[in-house]
């Protein structure tokens, strides 16, 4: 039987459970696909062969991945950012070439290994940090916006990179020369390709989207990734160099995002084929016998980066706190590391044993990058009074802001849900505060005269400040499930009895937010295809009354407090003043509450024509529970009746019958 499957086969395999592993403990998948090739490499289990065609299909994970970043590649970033990349971040990359070309000449190394080790360590991980600021809601933080900014020239500065090394590998005498003539090449290539491909390239594109199928457009897209990059390759310079040019010309046309959409796939399978074989290149005896100089390496690499970042982004910005968490953030090593390594190494420029330390330290740094990041934050306070001061200024300015405020609204996010809602909650004369992280954003708010301040509403001591104990309600308005069930876990433990109603995008995460404390969550999903629907029937000729009863009926089995309100007379034009409308209040039963360990039925409500709509308790989220429940220290009760009747049930629940 022909076996030629079977190493495909073993790849699929581990790769589908190590991927899910990774899943399961939130874990980087490109840590799986290393983890897979260690595993089924030559100096492991053996089962895969590090052969060069296994090798040759990788380097079309390289293309891909390079073809990704020119796609994201945008001038106008650039030029707000120009500031933070050019000067920061080539400054980084500057600083930790010629720090580790510094190191290696104290250890005898040849300068030319020194200056491609250099360029290798100067990278940091764009998918490790980018998805933690994400997770975080940390992306537009001051010390996010460095991040990004040194992680953007870090892309530009592998196109060098990716001339530089191969040409390394020429005899020491021929070495200015190789080096001069790649670089005109590459110039001239780019040149030709900047200037006339841009306006080529926006035209073909117009000609295939024109013929409106998918088949041929992803063809397409295939055919201009592989022949740029084929191109750049025959003018003696790299496939990835030709695959990031085709990105940046196709980045400025109309066609880029489904262009991007459509390459996800062949770039997501072949850029874990890539790692895969990077995983395969590491020697765990080696490993094993090299450990003392790994971990000295780990440190070192990890401390000085840390350092470098730090003191360069004080030297430009001027904040202590804010370097530090940049710092902190960029001191692991970087996807694009490998991509230089693997040019090194197929160039003859490293000796075998300096190869698997740098890839040994280089893995161990990403595994390390997660937790530094998490831990960021406290790093930062212990060596930076500064750090602490801003915070302690950001939370006065917080405070001053809500400090005359009691049974206000905070409101987590100032997107466009968040100043919707901001809009009408004016409306009804309900005064406000809303947290937001984009500092532009507060700005153009704080320029109209709205209550909105900068602040991370899921940090405690921000919720504080905005006036946790005195608000009526807490809304989070942006769809972010880490953030908000970091906030729902400050509001248990400060002010349980604090109604939160959380925005999501669907039905997926609602129990999880319930059971964590929300009063409700809005999925817009659902809401959506409400609107979705009555709009049809509408259109369709339904009679406007069913049509609204529809939605009432949709809205009352997803939301318990609007059950029992279906088909509520009208009260034939008569205005009933808002002291006779019905409400709802929260009431949290105390240790020392009267009804508490009693059934509910006991405390007779009803005999004050107050309804218990809903009750909240710790894992325990029901509408309308029975009236044999015993009740207990720390529910909160939904009452829905007239304010005086309100106010009442409360007195009686915390001190009993009268």
């Amino acid at each position: 039987m022909d076996n030629s499957l079977s190493p495909v086969l073993i790849l699929l395999a581990t790769a589908v459970l190590v991927v899910v592993v990774c899943r399961i403990l939130r874990l980087p998948v490109m840590l799986g696909y290393l983890t897979v090739g260690i595993l089924i490499g030559p100096h492991a289990f053996g089962w895969i062969p590090d052969s060069p065609s296994t090798r040759h299909l990788a380097e079309f994970g390289v293309v891909f991945l390079m073809f990704s970043i020119g796609l994201e590649f945008s001038l106008t970033r650039l030029k707000s950012m120009h500031r933070t990349v050019f000067g920061l971040g080539g400054a980084q990359v500057l600083a930790t070439m010629l720090l580790v070309m510094a190191i290696g000449h104290l250890f005898g190394m040849d300068w030319r290994a020194s200056l491609a080790l250099g360029g290798i360590l100067s990278m940091s991980s764009t998918a490790i940090v980018s998805k933690m600021l994400v997770e975080r809601a940390e992306l537009n933080l001051p010390y996010g916006q460095q991040m990004m900014g040194v992680l953007l020239f870090q892309d530009l500065a592998v196109v060098p990179l990716l001339i530089i090394i191969p040409a390394l590998a020429s005899q020491p005498d021929n070495l200015p020369a190789t080096l001069g003539y790649a670089a005109i090449k590459a110039a001239l290539v780019l040149l030709v390709l900047l200037v006339f491909g841009q306006h080529v390239m926006r035209r073909w594109f117009h000609v295939v989207a024109g013929q409106k199928s998918p088949e041929l457009f992803t063809l397409n897209v295939l055919f201009i990734t592989l022949g740029l990059a084929y191109l750049t390759e025959s003018a003696g310079l790299s496939l990835a160099l030709g695959a990031f040019v085709a990105g940046m010309l196709i980045s400025e046309t109309e066609y880029r995002y489904q262009v991007e959409e459509d390459i996800k796939p062949f770039r997501d399978v072949l850029l874990g084929l890539f790692f895969v074989t990077i995983g395969m290149m590491l020697n765990l005896a080696s490993v094993v016998d090299n450990l003392g100089w790994i971990l000295l390496a780990l440190v070192m690499l990890i401390l000085f980066k840390a350092l470098i970042v730090a003191l360069l982004a004080r030297a430009v910005e001027g904040n202590w706190g804010v370097a530090l968490r940049s710092g902190i953030g960029l001191a692991q090593a970087g996807e694009f590391g490998f991509v230089l390594l693997t040019l090194a190494d197929n160039a003859h420029l490293l000796h075998a044993a300096v190869m698997q330390i740098t890839l040994a330290t280089m893995l161990l740094s990403m595994l390390t990058a997660p937790f530094l990041i998490q831990y960021g934050e406290a790093i930062a306070r212990r060596f930076s009074a500064a750090e602490w001061t801003n915070r302690a200024l950001q939370m006065h300015q917080i405070a001053i802001q809500s400090m005359s405020s009691t049974g206000h609204v905070i409101l987590c996010g100032y997107g466009r849900s968040g100043q919707k809602l901001a809009s009408i909650l004016e409306e009804e004369k309900l005064r406000f505060i809303a947290l937001d992280l984009d500092s532009h954003r507060v700005r153009e708010a704080a320029a109209a005269k709205k209550s909105v301040v900068y602040g991370d509403a899921a940090k405690r001591e921000v919720l504080m400040a905005a006036g946790l104990m005195r608000a009526k309600v807490l809304v989070v308005s942006y769809k972010d499930k880490h953030s908000a069930l970091a906030i729902l876990r400050h509001v248990k433990e400060l002010r349980p009895d604090l109604p939160v109603v959380v925005r999501a995008n669907d039905d997926t995460n609602v129990e999880i937010l319930k059971n964590a404390g929300a009063a409700e969550v809005v999925a817009e999903v659902l809401e959506g295809s409400i609107m979705l629907a009555s709009q049809a029937l509408l259109l369709a000729g339904v009679p406007l009354s069913r049509v609204v009863r529809h939605v009432q009926e949709n809205r009352a089995r997803r939301y318990a407090m609007f059950s029992g309100y279906i088909g509520t007379p009208q009260n034939d034009g008569v205005e009933i003043s808002d002291e006779m409308q019905p409400r709802f209040l929260n009431a949290l039963l105390k240790a020392d509450s009267a009804f508490v360990g009693r059934r509910l039925r006991e405390a007779e409500l009803d005999t004050l024509n107050v309804e218990v709509r809903a009750l909240r308790r710790y894992n325990v989220h029901g509408a309308q529970p029975s009236e044999e429940m015993i009740l207990q220290s720390g529910d909160v009760l939904v009452l829905l009746g007239l304010p005086e009747a309100l106010e009442m049930a409360e007195t009686r629940l915390h001190k009993g019958n009268f």
